[in-house]
C-alpha cells in the first residue's frame, strides 16, 4: 500500500510539472526581445477560387520571418518574413510547376517573397492590426493583416513559444500573377482575390 500511494504521488508531481509547463502568461502581451520562427510549428497558406464554383489551396513549405519587441503590448513590434517562392506545394506537380513559371511568380527570377512591417496596433482582447509593405515579384504594395495572438507559453523543453494566425487578402494582378483563362461561362479560370494565412508559432531567441 505504501508502494501504491509512493507512485501515485510521484504521478501526480509529474503531471503537475508537465501542465505547469505550458501553462499561459498574461494572454495580452509578450516578453520583449527577439523571436524567431519555429518552422516545424508554423505554417504558410494560401486559398483562390477555381473556376469560380470552389477553391484551391496550397502552402509554402520553406520561409523564415522574426519579430523584435520591445514592449510588452506589441506596439513597438517589429516583424519580417521572407518565403522561398520555389516551395509552393498545392498537392499537384504540374500546378505547381505552372506557380513557378512566369505566368505567376517566375521563382527562377524572383526567388522571394518578402514581408516588412510599418505598423502594429492593438484593436483588443488580443486581435491586432498589422500594415506592412508585401514583395512579390519585386513589386512591393502595402497590405494589412488582421492578427490573432495566441498567448505564450514554455514547452516540454523549456522554450518560451508565442502563436499568431494573421491573415490578409490580395489581389495577385497588383504583384504581376498575370495568367488568367476564363471558363465557357465567361468566369475566370483562376480568381483574382488570394487570401494568405499565416499560422506561426515563435521562439524566444
Amino acid at each position: 500500500m505504501k508502494n501504491i500511494k509512493k507512485i501515485t504521488s510521484t504521478l501526480i508531481g509529474l503531471a503537475f510539472i508537465l501542465f505547469s509547463s505550458f501553462t499561459t502568461t498574461n494572454p495580452y502581451e509578450i516578453e520583449a526581445g527577439k523571436w524567431q520562427a519555429d518552422v516545424v510549428h508554423s505554417n504558410v497558406q494560401f486559398t483562390v477560387d477555381h473556376l469560380v464554383i470552389s477553391e484551391v489551396s496550397g502552402s509554402f513549405k520553406m520561409f523564415e520571418g522574426e519579430m523584435s519587441v520591445g514592449k510588452e503590448d506589441f506596439s513597438d513590434a517589429k516583424v519580417s518574413f521572407t518565403v522561398d517562392v520555389a516551395s509552393v506545394d498545392t498537392d499537384n506537380e504540374m500546378r505547381d510547376n505552372h506557380l513557378k513559371s512566369e505566368d505567376f511568380f517566375n521563382a527562377e527570377k524572383f526567388s522571394q517573397m518578402q514581408f516588412e512591417s510599418t505598423g502594429f496596433k492593438s484593436k483588443g482582447k488580443g486581435k491586432y492590426e498589422m500594415t506592412g509593405n508585401l514583395t512579390i515579384r519585386d513589386v512591393t504594395k502595402p497590405v494589412t493583416f488582421e492578427v490573432k495572438y495566441g498567448g505564450t507559453a514554455k514547452d516540454g523543453y523549456g522554450n518560451t513559444k508565442a502563436g499568431f494566425k494573421a491573415k490578409t487578402t490580395i489581389n495577385r494582378f497588383d504583384y504581376g500573377l498575370k495568367w488568367n483563362s476564363l471558363t465557357e461561362a465567361g468566369g475566370a479560370v483562376v480568381g483574382d482575390e488570394v487570401e494568405i494565412v499565416c499560422n506561426i508559432q515563435l521562439k524566444k531567441a
